[in-house]
């Protein structure tokens, strides 16, 4: 591209508007992430409360989609009415998928056991109402990994989730080259967001010239993660195009070519958000 050349069109596909990082500059990130050609925006729940702002956030900002959900460090006191709340929230019109739902071995603030019956709960609940999902996986690989299997093979088949293009993503993906073929299986997509630029992820750069551009999405986890040469500060939507250049170099592929498939899978999974 040449510099009068207009900034592709992108898709943060996670990230956390509505913590408090962000209240006293809002606007201006979502103005900072315009000017950067980030045309959509997904904001994600972690309980009941985060996932009711996240849908007042979408309906203020029109670039702005939800997903509501419980985060597994966040399922401690999960019960039949959050699972009707998140029903109900789910209803919303600008509510795109079920997340960030999942498992988390890093923290264990909440025991193993209730983390997976919650996923479990969350997971019949999108394919029920046929939103995908978007997952948690924090050194959880093989317990993440048995649950979706089983999910893909025993609930999935035959839901209103399966008539869609794909049914979920794992977020911010870090896991093995086997793992992501196995996610492809079960018709899921891989987030990648700021470690992919981090000049020390060896691994996860050597990965991703075997990953698909076209069951790939790019987020922030904003105002986490943030990507070189902004990482230990707080990350915001804007920073997204850095992932994207990051890929650019990894698949030698031209930045809109990177821009144009990680959008087109975004809207494949979430619906139309441009």
């Amino acid at each position: 591209m040449t510099p009068s050349s207009p900034a592709p069109l992108l898709v943060d596909s996670h990230c956390h508007l509505d913590l408090p990082q962000f209240d006293e500059d809002r606007d201006a990130v979502l103005a900072r992430a315009q000017a950067a050609g980030v045309a959509a925006i997904l904001t994600i729940g972690i309980d009941l409360a985060h996932s009711r702002r996240a849908i007042a956030l979408a309906e203020r900002y029109p670039q702005v989609y939800a997903a509501v959900g419980v985060h597994p460090n966040e399922c401690a006191d999960f019960g039949p009415h959050t699972l009707a709340a998140l029903r109900e929230l789910a209803g919303h019109a600008k509510a795109v998928a079920i997340g960030e739902i999942g498992l988390d071995g890093y923290w264990q603030r909440t025991p193993a056991e209730v983390q997976a019956q919650v996923f479990r709960q969350q997971l019949d609940l999108a394919a029920a109402l046929g939103l995908p999902v978007i997952i948690h996986d924090r050194e959880a690989h093989a317990a993440v990994r048995a649950q979706l299997r089983a999910w893909a093979r025993e609930t999935l088949p035959g839901s209103p989730l399966a008539a869609r293009p794909f049914a979920g993503v794992l977020h911010s993906f870090s896991g093995d080259r086997e793992m992501a073929e196995e996610a492809y299986d079960w018709g899921f997509c891989l987030g990648l967001a700021g470690p992919v630029t981090f000049r020390n992820a060896r691994d996860l750069h050597a990965l991703v010239p075997h990953l698909r551009p076209d069951r790939t999405l790019i987020e922030t986890d904003a105002p986490y993660l943030a990507p070189h040469p902004h990482r230990g500060q707080r990350n915001e939507p804007a920073h997204v195009h850095l992932v994207a250049a990051r890929l650019a170099e990894l698949w030698q592929m031209p930045l809109p070519t990177v821009a144009a498939a990680t959008t087109a899978a975004a809207t494949a999974l979430f619906g139309p958000l441009l």
